[in-house]
């Protein structure tokens, strides 16, 4: 992946390097594969596709440095779809995979995409130690509140007592949070957006490709086959002003159509207050600060929900932090700095060792 090295409003931007800087004129086109794509019609994951096709072009990386790695599931088609290298991997184990990947070629840009299945269910372990690591990856993860590939069980993020062909009395399962758990895994990047929300999703895609470090993007994504409307009471376009929070640093937490409402702490716990009444005034509200050291607002943020609460959507957290393949290439550097390069056949020879003949 190229290196940062400059900032423009405040966001990170690419840098080219003498290898990539003949290759920066590419387009949308340039990203799309032959296959054909093959999800039901009406499915979230085709706009989720096209956003990542015509956000890849602005980060100035050659395709020859891309690769999208995914598991199973409805989304694990994406690689397919993308004009890059990639894997289509086992389930849940993607960011295994990718962080091998990082360890070995530092300078590729690795995107993992996943499901809520894929990601928080047989793949729970794999992501939290990516996450932790901070290996230097782009998580995009489909939320559809369902298994969609194979036909409507209930999944990790289905909600409490949901009724499924796996849970016909509906789930006793008390739904997994996938933000808090990113940030409980000290993701250094976490981000939410919408797969009908394009411009803000190109957006967000395009803040967690420039992050450096281990970066966790849920996209709310309709399953109009097995769980349509999902996310409808608060993503139409007629109630999303007064159902959503759009999370903007530096800037007082407000949201509404006449942008009246807001949030404010009362004591340890969030509360929705209506600007202009019982003295409340846009000064009482907080202020979203995706740079805080501790997670503390992106957690609580996390948790926020309809109905209580406004959804938030846009970037929880962004801190940078060293990334795992740079921690690695210290040590390596730092023993070789002590011992010299090393003799891979004296290590294997030395010791305890026979011949079998």
């Amino acid at each position: 992946m190229t290196d940062t090295t400059n900032t423009t409003n405040g966001q990170e931007q690419p840098a080219l390097s003498p290898e990539n800087a003949e290759v920066i004129q590419l387009t949308r086109k340039d990203f799309v594969s032959d296959q054909e794509v093959r999800w039901c019609p009406g499915c979230g994951d085709y706009s989720i596709l096209a956003q990542t096709q015509k956000q890849m072009p602005d980060f100035g990386v050659p395709k020859e440095k891309i690769v999208f790695i995914s598991g199973i599931g409805c989304s694990g088609r994406l690689p397919y779809y993308m004009n890059t290298y990639g894997f289509h991997t086992i389930h849940g184990r993607a960011p295994t995979l990718a962080t091998g990947l990082k360890a070995a070629r530092p300078d590729l840009m690795v995107w993992v995409i996943t499901g809520d299945g894929d990601a928080l269910s047989i793949g729970g372990n794999h992501v939290l130690h990516s996450m932790r690591r901070n290996v230097d990856i782009t998580m995009v993860m489909f939320n559809n509140r369902i298994y969609g590939l194979t036909k409507g069980q209930a999944s990790p993020t289905s909600e409490f007592g949901k009724r499924t062909k796996s849970t016909p009395a509906g789930t006793v399962d008390t739904p997994i949070q996938p933000l808090t758990v990113a940030l409980a895994a000290e993701a250094s990047f976490v981000a939410r957006s919408v797969d009908t929300h394009t411009e803000h999703l190109q957006h967000t895609l395009q803040r967690a490709g420039l992050h450096h470090g281990s970066t966790f993007v849920e996209v709310l994504q309709n399953c109009n086959i097995f769980n349509d409307g999902a996310w409808r009471d608060f993503t139409d376009r007629e109630v999303r002003e007064d159902r959503m929070l759009l999370l903007e640093h530096g800037k007082p937490m407000t949201f509404g159509k006449d942008r009246d409402k807001g949030i404010r702490l009362r004591g340890l716990h969030p509360e929705v207050v209506t600007i202009g009444e019982n003295g409340v005034s846009e000064a009482d509200l907080l202020v979203h600060d995706e740079t805080a050291e501790e997670p503390y607002l992106a957690l609580m943020l996390s948790r926020m929900f309809w109905p209580e609460f406004p959804v938030p959507v846009g970037v929880f957290r962004a801190v940078p932090r060293p990334t795992h393949d740079q921690l690695i290439q210290q040590q390596i550097s730092a023993a070789v700095a002590a011992s010299g390069e090393g003799d891979l056949a004296a290590v294997l020879a030395s010791g305890e060792t026979w011949t079998v003949e």
